[in-house]
């Protein structure tokens, strides 16, 4: 099945609205503890968290480690308006190690948001990009020699059938904007293999990708990991 793009920006007063409401506990949960067995408990001082949205996977990863503070970075301003109403809400200790920026990827430059993370995450980003590479640059902008990287994404499906078939079984009650958009993401989702040969291309450029691996991960998901050499 051929990849058919998506915006690149989740913006729409509807749109945000969704998934701020939308109960993600139990696939957020799973990515935090996945991202805790790959990298043997520790991923360090400074995590940026890419694509962060309305902060779900930001706000787990300041909890999940309390030393460390957590950037979230995304484009949709409307989004961050609510990661930042829950930052406002947040025990004082948490907000206190948590912060978000908006950024658009490809960055030019780190700049304001510097460099040296100790681990990059990102959870459902690389879909949404027209040009995949900015999220692999951004990776080696962002990250200290040797950060730990854990990437999940959705994995798009073999057929229209299969497609069809995550849809009804992911989305039962859901309402029909987060339908839609999960069908669109599925359409937009890289396989595996397609996922390996953006690396090989970035890691021409970037040689500190270059150890990083692929796998699927589940029915639907495929997973990046690994250190910055």
């Amino acid at each position: 099945m051929e990849r058919i793009p998506e915006p690149e920006l989740m913006d729409g007063p509807a749109q945000v609205e969704a998934y701020a409401a939308a109960d993600f506990e139990a696939s957020d949960a799973a990515m935090v503890e996945r991202l805790a067995h790959l990298c043997g408990g520790d991923p360090g001082l400074r995590l940026v968290d890419l694509g962060c949205g309305p902060g779900n996977i930001t706000f787990r990863l300041g909890r999940r480690w309390p030393e460390a503070s957590v950037l979230g970075l995304d484009g949709a301003p409307r989004m961050l308006a609510v990661a930042r109403e829950r930052l406002a809400g947040a025990p004082p200790e948490l907000a206190a190690r948590l912060g978000f920026e908006q950024a658009v990827l490809p960055l030019e430059s780190p700049g304001p948001l510097a460099s040296g993370f100790t681990a990059v995450v990102s959870n459902s980003l690389l879909h949404h990009l027209h040009d995949p590479a900015a999220l692999w640059q951004a990776v080696a902008q962002l990250g200290a020699p040797g950060a730990f990287v854990y990437i999940q994404d959705l994995r798009r499906p073999a057929s229209p059938e299969a497609l069809e078939a995550l849809v009804v079984s992911q989305t039962q009650g859901a309402p029909e904007v987060l339908r839609h958009d999960y069908r669109a993401s599925l359409h937009a989702a890289f396989s595996v293999r397609e996922v390996q040969e953006q690396l090989e291309r970035s890691a021409l450029e970037h040689a500190c990708l270059a150890g990083l691996q692929v796998a699927p991960r589940q029915e639907r998901y495929l997973e990046v990991w690994g250190r910055l050499g």
